[in-house]
């Protein structure tokens, strides 16, 4: 189910593109680089399977207009801004229109690194999670077996999903017949 993160990198500045992603590709990232937020607009889609990094200060489309856009097309999508020194406005501006974090130059490689792998531990929960609501939706194996359409099955199927994925104890109650050992079942599949 998991796929590999990748680790998209915008920035304007070859120099600094370059040493990002050697230095994520030394931290066993697969990286991916682009010059210009038009470019990596044309590659990051809502199934971008990874994060982005992205410099605030660019020529053409700066940093915050595709953060704009990153979010219009995904909001679950991290992405982690890079800002000048002392540019503490608009990081914090950057971090209210959806902005994962935010990395001030100059900037420790190993914090970029410990921002990365917590980016993508949430994007992989992220994109998990939809392919099980996509195999819920289309009736996976077990829920082909939860049959009925009405408000009350469907809001069945949701509760599994969330309950399969929290850490704890359920209780589950009910007249012999009315599938509690097919919700057991399901719930143990999705957790």
């Amino acid at each position: 189910m998991t796929q590999a993160m990748k680790i998209a990198i915008v920035d304007d500045e070859q120099d600094m593109r370059q040493s990002i992603s050697q230095w994520l590709a030394l931290s066993g990232y697969d990286t991916e680089t682009f010059a210009s937020a038009e470019d990596a607009l044309k590659v990051l889609g809502p199934e971008y399977p990874g994060i982005v990094i992205s410099d605030i200060k660019m020529p053409g489309m700066d940093g915050m207009q595709f953060l704009k856009k990153l979010m219009g097309n995904d909001s679950a999508l991290p992405v982690i801004m890079i800002t000048g020194h002392g540019d503490v406005p608009m990081a914090v501006e950057a971090m209210r229109v959806g902005a994962f974090d935010f990395l001030e130059k100059p900037f420790n490689p190993d914090r970029m690194s410990e921002l990365a792998k917590k980016a993508t531990a949430s994007r992989r929960l992220v994109m998990d999670n939809r392919i099980l609501r996509r195999e819920l939706s289309d009736g996976g194996q077990l829920m082909k077996k939860l049959i009925g359409g009405s408000p009350v099955m469907e809001r069945l199927r949701e509760d599994i999903l969330d309950l399969g994925q929290a850490d704890g104890h359920v209780l589950i109650d009910g007249e012999t017949g009315t599938g509690k050992t097919l919700v057991a079942h399901a719930l143990h599949a999705v957790g």
